[in-house]
């Protein structure tokens, strides 16, 4: 007799994938089955997971649109015709994205014995050497003006100041930031700290900046929540509902456009922009790239590189030098 299985409640984000798998995996049973067990027990994270289930989804609408019904009839061939036309559509990082997405889902389908071979694994993806990063970053005199705009006499300007704040002042990813709870900022040795959920399940605790103690310190006051312990740090306001929620990435996006704005701030900035900015001051406040790496939680020095912006100033300069 097969042991009973205990009915649990699934996230939201995984019901919709369960109601509306791709029709590439639908005409199989067990391709179904195991689709959506590749999006529940392989990927942990949810972003993530977000962006291959799109990734699955387009490759799934291109195939019906080919007249390729059934993972059997996919071909690397078919997967190369796929990315080359993405290509055309999207930044090669992103199509480098669809392909692993494509790889990873079609090397659980072949564990699983769906299929017998990987039709992806040969597919080349397209080169892409990044040795400067693209993300656009506020110099030290725009940063000051995005902060100072905000209108503190209210609890929306407390917390947007503190968001923002807080990621200018500690590096961190917006994802970071916005799955801080009241008690990840604490008080350690007479100075605040925070602590912050990485990717990959990582936790990294920083100190704050006198500055940003001071931001946290009266957004916390002002919204009463100094006893909340678990609940979110940085809630959605003014909701119908009358009920805050967690912020989101999009709510977050949507504000710094918005202060931007108000700011007269040209740079088209988002969240990652303040991330970017803090790193960059740092360097140019003579930082080293080594301390840096530890403060922005970095595995690599690479990826910090990528935030060392202090040659475009540089660039400039030597432009301006052109007497036409």
């Amino acid at each position: 007799m097969s042991p009973a299985i205990v009915p649990v409640t699934i996230p939201r984000s995984l019901a919709a994938i369960a109601a509306r798998p791709p029709a590439l995996f639908l005409p199989a049973p067990e391709a179904a089955e195991r689709f959506f067990e590749f999006f529940t027990a392989n990927i942990r994270n949810k972003n993530t997971r977000r962006a291959y289930y799109k990734a699955a989804c387009r490759f799934s609408d291109w195939c019906d649109r080919k007249g390729l019904h059934g993972l059997a009839k996919v071909k690397p061939v078919h997967v190369a015709a796929y990315i080359e036309g993405l290509l055309q559509e999207l930044a090669r990082p992103s199509v480098k994205q669809h392909l692993a997405a494509l790889r990873m889902l079609f090397d659980w389908l072949v564990v699983g014995q769906v299929l017998g071979a990987n039709p992806a694994h040969a597919v080349r993806g397209p080169k892409h050497v990044v040795k400067k990063g693209r993300t656009p970053v506020l110099d030290r005199e725009e940063a000051r003006a995005l902060l100072a705009v905000i209108d503190t006499g209210t609890l929306t300007g407390l917390r947007d100041r503190a968001l923002i704040g807080t990621m200018i002042y500690t590096f961190a990813r917006v994802g970071a930031v916005l799955q801080m709870d009241v008690s990840d900022y604490f008080t350690q040795g007479r100075r605040g700290w925070v602590r912050l959920h990485e990717k990959g399940g990582k936790e990294h605790e920083a100190p704050c900046h006198h500055k940003l103690e001071v931001l946290l310190d009266q957004y916390i006051a002002a919204a009463g929540i100094a006893g909340d312990g678990d609940k979110p740090l940085f809630r959605t306001t003014g909701r119908s509902t009358g009920t805050p929620h967690r912020m989101t990435q999009p709510d977050a996006y949507r504000m710094i456009q918005r202060r931007a704005r108000a700011a007269g701030i040209k740079t088209k900035v988002g969240n990652h922009s303040l991330r970017a900015t803090g790193i960059t001051d740092y360097l140019k406040s003579d930082g080293t790239l080594e301390h840096a790496q530890a403060m922005a939680n970095h595995s690599s020095p690479r990826t910090t590189k990528l935030y060392d912006r202090r040659n475009d100033e540089a660039s400039l300069d030597e432009y301006e030098k052109v007497g036409i």
